[in-house]
């Protein structure tokens, strides 16, 4: 049951009512951003709300227990602060969204309707369609330590410790969105990139950054293909900086960044094929011991 505010709700039983929709979204760069679908700005609780833009909101749906509700925004890339190529970058994955119920004749009576935050964004020329979920989205995130043979931390955060080494490099020849060549990191050895990130440091789309989906390297030849594409064409001479990648199992933990000793998983565990797999004759002592020893 939601509380309304006792001069809201005076409003709402006059009968003749000037009610409004407001959005704020925090980017996770701290900028925080605010829009309504009234013909006028407004501002409150020290944001102010552009009606620059045309947004539109589905109904939102609460759920029972633990299920994440949600629904949708919609609008044009039109307002300040609000277009493609940031969205491009993720400043708004994950953003905190709170939509707000307003009297535009009197901005103090107000209704906090959903608080939540940015999932899947969908794109179309000059629209886009932005998933709101639910707070209980929180607790569909995993937590903790999971005991998995795959190492657990990031490459170079505080738990891997590995000093990741950054090798910079331009652009040779392009395909203008996913593929690329660069001579320059002729030295690694093929796939030793894969699954790393690259950030484009000039050109059309500085300050971009993804994964690399794929590294070849072959009679001199070194390829590069990226999981996204940037919002404007990669073109040669465009420079970059480029971080090897890591595949989080133990044999490259050890053999590539010579890091055994921090590895976060357990590759040791038996897996279910060992579990369900029975014992064989000639399989040996299995007394419950380490198999290992």
């Amino acid at each position: 049951m939601r509380d309304v505010p006792a001069g809201l709700a005076a409003h709402f039983a006059s009968g003749a009512t000037t009610l409004c929709r407001c959005w704020s979204l925090t980017r996770n760069d701290g900028l925080v951003l605010g829009f309504t679908d009234h013909d006028r700005d407004l501002a409150f609780d020290g944001v102010s709300f552009a009606s620059t833009i045309a947004l539109d909101t589905a109904e939102t749906a609460a759920e029972l227990g633990f299920a994440i509700g949600g629904g949708e925004v919609s609008g044009a890339f039109a307002a300040i602060g609000l277009n493609e190529a940031d969205l491009t970058r993720g400043l708004y994955d994950d953003a905190r969204v709170s939509i707000w119920l307003v009297n535009w004749a009197d901005p103090s009576q107000r209704l906090l309707l959903e608080t939540g935050f940015v999932g899947e964004i969908r794109r179309s020329d000059l629209a886009f369609t932005a998933e709101v979920r639910g707070l209980a989205k929180a607790f569909d995130e995993e937590r903790g330590r999971l005991y998995t043979r795959a190492c657990s931390a990031d490459l170079g955060d505080a738990r891997c410790g590995v000093a990741v080494a950054t090798v910079n490099g331009a652009v040779s020849t392009t395909d203008g969105r996913i593929g690329l060549t660069a001579a320059s990191l002729g030295a690694h050895a093929d796939g030793y990139f894969t699954g790393g990130r690259i950030t484009f440091t000039s050109g059309a789309n500085i300050g971009f950054a993804t994964e690399v989906k794929r590294h070849a390297a072959a009679s001199g030849l070194v390829a590069i293909q990226l999981w996204q594409a940037p919002l404007g064409p990669i073109v040669p001479g465009d420079a970059f900086s480029i971080t090897p990648g890591c595949d989080k199992s133990f044999a490259t933990c050890r053999a590539k960044f010579g890091n055994g000793v921090n590895f976060r998983g357990f590759p040791h565990i038996p897996g279910n094929d060992f579990v369900i797999g029975g014992v064989r004759p000639g399989d040996g002592a299995l007394d419950g011991g380490s198999l290992f020893r």
